[in-house]
Formats: C-alpha cells, sequence, structure tokens
C-alpha cells in the first residue's frame, strides 16, 4: 500500500507541475499583460519553484563531456565495460592521458542516489587517473528472477570488478560502501589476490558508528531490526520490471535525508524564488541543478538494506570482528599489502569524526607506513567529494596517496 500510494502521489504532482510550468511560461510571456504587471512575475516565480519541486525525476546521466588540465581542455570518453543485474561497471579516460596513469575504481553508495551523485569525484579524478565507477541498479527495474542482493552480493560485485580492471588498480569507496570495500580488501589481501587493490580510500565511510553518533545512527539504534522490515519494506507495484520485489524505497531514503535539515532545503527553494524574481537565472539554475540530482533517487533490495542497518549501526560486526562474508568470518588483521587512506569532514553529520579512521586501527597488522589520516577542515559530508574542497584539498591528498604505494 506505501508505494501503491506514493505511485498515486507522484502521478498528480506530475501533472501539477506541468500545469505550474505553463503557468509560469504564461506570466512571463511579453505578448500577455500580466508580464507587465508586479504581481505577474513573482507569481511565474512562485509557480517555477513549485513545478521544479514536484517534477519526477529519472536517471540522470554523468554527461562529463571534458576536463580542464594545466590550461588545456581534453575530451572524456564513457563507455559501459561490465554489465551485471544489479550494476554495471561505467570507464571514464580523457584524451592524451599517459600510459602508466593509475586506474581507479570508485564505489558509489548504494544508498538511494544513483553514482552520479559522484560525478565532480570521477571529473577530478579522471584528470589524472584511469576511472572506473561502480553504476548500482534501481531495484524495481531488477526482474525477481535474478535473485537476491545483499551485503555477500555487494562484496563479490566489487571483487569480481577489480578482476575485470587487473593487477595493481585502487579503490576510492565514498560512504556506505567503506564496509563492503574493506571486507572486500581484507578478502583479497587474505587470498593473496593478485587483483587486490593497492590502496584503498575510505571517504566519510561508517566503519565504526559507535564513534561520534550522528543523527543517522542513533535513528538505526534506536530500533529494532524487525521495526524496519515492517515499516520502511515495501513491495514494488505492478507497473516496474521488478514487480513483487521487497524494497527499501529511494523517496522512502529521500524524505529521511530532506527532513534532517528541512529549515536549509526550505531557504534554498526560497533564495531561488528570489533569485527567479531578480531575473538571476544563473544563481537559481545552479539550486536547479543541485536539486535535480538530489531527488534523483532509487530503491535498494530489502536484504541489501536490512543486512546493512545490523551489521554497520546495530552490531558493528566490522570493528568486533564478527562480520562474515559467505559463511566465513572477515579478518581485518589479514589487511597486510593494500595501503589504508582514511578522510573525514570536520562537519560530516552523516558519519561522525572517527568513524572511517576506525580502519586504521582495526587493521592492525599494516604498516604505519601504509596508512595515513586526513580530516578535511569546514567540509561536511558531502564536501569531501563534491566542490572546491574536494578539488582543492581532498583530491589532491588522494592523487599523491595512490602516487606513494602506486
Amino acid at each position: 500500500m506505501l508505494y501503491t500510494a506514493y505511485e498515486m502521489q507522484r502521478a498528480w504532482l506530475s501533472s501539477a507541475s506541468a500545469w505550474a510550468s505553463v503557468g509560469a511560461e504564461m506570466l512571463t510571456n511579453p505578448a500577455l499583460p500580466m508580464g507587465y504587471l508586479g504581481m505577474g512575475p513573482r507569481m511565474a516565480s512562485a509557480l517555477e519553484v513549485f513545478a521544479h519541486a514536484s517534477a519526477p525525476y529519472g536517471k540522470p546521466n554523468f554527461g562529463i563531456e571534458a576536463v580542464i588540465v594545466d590550461g588545456s581542455a581534453f575530451s572524456v570518453t564513457e563507455t559501459q565495460v561490465m554489465t551485471k543485474p544489479f550494476g554495471d561497471l561505467l570507464h571514464f579516460v580523457r584524451d592524451d592521458l599517459p600510459k602508466d596513469a593509475p586506474k581507479l575504481l570508485i564505489v558509489a553508495p548504494m544508498s538511494g542516489h544513483y553514482a552520479t551523485l559522484l560525478r565532480g569525484t570521477v571529473e577530478r579524478m579522471v584528470e589524472s587517473c584511469e576511472v572506473y565507477i561502480t553504476d548500482w541498479a534501481d531495484a524495481k527495474l531488477v526482474p525477481q528472477s535474478a535473485g537476491k542482493f545483499d551485503l555477500d552480493d555487494y562484496i563479490d560485485y566489487l571483487i569480481e570488478f577489480m578482476e575485470h580492471i587487473g593487477p595493481a588498480a585502487h579503490m576510492m569507496a565514498v560512504c556506505q560502501p567503506s564496509v563492503p570495500a574493506f571486507a572486500a580488501t581484507a578478502i583479497m589481501n587474505r587470498e593473496k589476490h593478485t587483483c587486490a587493490p593497492k590502496t584503498l580510500t575510505m571517504m566519510g565511510g561508517p566503519i565504526d558508528t559507535r564513534e561520534s553518533p550522528t543523527t543517522v545512527n542513533d535513528l538505526a539504534m534506536k530500533r529494532p531490526i524487525a521495526w524496519f522490515r515492517e515499516t520502511v519494506i515495501a513491495t514494488v507495484p505492478m507497473t516496474y520490471k521488478g514487480s513483487g520485489r521487497k524494497v527499501y524505497p529511494g523517496f522512502l531514503q529521500l524524505a529521511g535525508f530532506m527532513s534532517m535539515n528541512l529549515g536549509s532545503h526550505m531557504l534554498s527553494h526560497y533564495e531561488m524564488f528570489k533569485h527567479l524574481n531578480k531575473g538571476d537565472d544563473d544563481s537559481a539554475q545552479a539550486t536547479k541543478d543541485f536539486y535535480d540530482e538530489y531527488r534523483s533517487v532509487c530503491d535498494m533490495t530489502a536484504e541489501f538494506y536490512l543486512q546493512t542497518v545490523e551489521e554497520v549501526f546495530q552490531t558493528h560486526s566490522i570493528p568486533n570482528g564478527t562480520f562474515v562474508h559467505r559463511g566465513k568470518v572477515v579478518d581485518l588483521h589479514e589487511i597486510t599489502d593494500t595501503a589504508i587512506l582514511a578522510i573525514e569532514g570536520e562537519r560530516d553529520d552523516i558519519s561522525g569524526l572517527g568513524q572511517t579512521k576506525a580502519a586504521l586501527k582495526l587493521a592492525d597488522k599494516l604498516s604505519d607506513k601504509k596508512k595515513r589520516y586526513y580530516m578535511a577542515e569546514g567540509a561536511g559530508h558531502y564536501g569531501i567529494f563534491n566542490g572546491s574542497k574536494w578539488r582543492d584539498k581532498v583530491a589532491p591528498t588522494v592523487e599523491e596517496f595512490i602516487a606513494e604505494h602506486g
């Protein structure tokens, strides 16, 4: 019923958005008298804000066509090099990239948003690396015949992707996938796998959520796993390929994130209204671009979501040494070859300070020379992988670490 009710609301809002957009165009049409009256432009701005806020959003494109390196523009080629039911592997490479440039797998979060949330991450790293990124599927579009997808499968996917890329590659996990990337690294180190990552960079990852717990951590701890199973898990309607699949809907994830900072989101839309009213289309478009990405959400399989909540936020199985993959305990002590870089944002309100840094202590058999910690001053959660702090401070740190241990 939850998903059906949402679909009905989405259909209504889609129509309302279309009518609001038409109304905004009419009110700003110079051929009509309302365009010259004081209330006309204001009403048009308000309708445009509503139209944008209520419009449906699909999967965005990366759209990275070129990057600037040392003042020169280089075109970027995007290709899909591997296809699997629950996620593809995309490859980005710029023209004239040195043949010995490092290969980097960026592991995107499976947390309600598409991999394009890391567009800025890819765009910056493709300047110096041959970049691969996990492009996770929207679970509601995966037929039930494809089977389940949980944390075990996620880890298997990462190992398979690293095998496809080949030896001497590097891995970077942004936020939630730090846990499965950490586990995959331990497994590949244990097996002395030739394709084990040379370096693992974890950014704002919930390795040990007992350190500086945030609102997100508190919510996961307050409720038993049965509450999550009964309250936030829904069945995909018949209108989608994944009909009948149990999922954690992306719209619930988005609602949760929006409610955490509702005041700032409302203020952003009010500022967009003022920009439109003043004719500052560039500033208004910047806000639109952000929310076009932010509101583009996808579903997660129920088994992956519930296992993540239980293992990462409730039982803390990774720091407690009880995390199991395919029936075997993942021993973090066996990480002896892969160098580890832990990155945190000073103002991160999703993964608190110390949660990612904990990985350095857990990999206690790894030489201190292969460990590094970096805190991005003044950066929030998104600031460590997008924006000016990412481009100017964090990314150079990652590039330096990769070069040192490549």
